[in-house]
């Protein structure tokens, strides 16, 4: 189970490192990390490239992680049938440290929420829809993306351990708490890697997206 552990979690990080916003950005002739915040996630590319930007960016890093989990669900859905969400889990986790750390581009790559969102969607679209209404409705009424992001993390670990609670993972004993550990991790990583937003929310010069005027761009 250790080397099941190691691959998903390798099959995660192959597919996080594919940076959609640094590809897309390239393709337009410039360097998303140069630009804006200076993240290559889907926030900087919709503020700095436009809509179109924001959401091919947006739907690339979702995709790779849930691609991720469900390559990790078809190689060992028959031989660790009992423990596939917490490898499902440890394959969307690898595609969040690549998305966040990929190798080729001296680690420098987003926040890691698209990715943790599609990890969410393919473990549990229950999960995905209650995280997705918060965030769009933090949004939408605050215009702060980041002040979502962070909310929708926390939210994210409170679920797992309702869910997990429930038995809605099929984990029991140390697995179990091996999930919520992961999930831990993960809110944590988000958190961290938002703490300039952190600070500019709390002095209120954080950046503000209007989603009413998205498309106008």
């Amino acid at each position: 189970m250790i080397i099941a552990r190691i691959i998903a979690l390798a099959i995660g990080y192959c597919f996080g490192i594919f940076q959609t916003g640094y590809f897309y950005g390239k393709s337009k002739g410039i360097d998303i990390r140069n630009e804006g915040s200076g993240n290559a996630g889907a926030t900087n590319s919709l503020r700095v490239l436009g809509w179109k930007a924001g959401f091919i960016t947006f739907l690339g890093d979702l995709l790779k992680a849930i691609l991720a989990v469900v390559i990790v669900y078809f190689i060992f859905r028959n031989t660790y049938a009992e423990q596939i969400r917490l490898l499902e889990i440890y394959a969307g986790f690898g595609a969040v440290i690549g998305h966040n750390f990929p190798f080729y581009l001296n680690f420098k790559g987003g926040k890691g929420i698209a990715s943790t969102v599609g990890l969410i969607l393919a473990v549990n679209p229950v999960m995905f829809l209650i995280v997705a209404i918060v965030f769009i409705a933090i949004v939408w009424f605050t215009q702060y993306v980041s002040l979502g992001s962070i909310v929708i993390m926390v939210l994210f670990v409170i679920q797992v351990v309702i869910y997990g609670q429930m038995d809605g993972f099929g984990l029991t004993g140390g697995e179990l708490y091996e999930f919520y550990a992961i999930a831990i991790v993960l809110a944590a990583l988000a958190i961290w890697r938002h703490r300039a937003n952190m600070k500019r929310l709390a002095t209120g010069t954080e950046n503000k997206t209007d989603l009413r005027k998205i498309g106008k761009k």
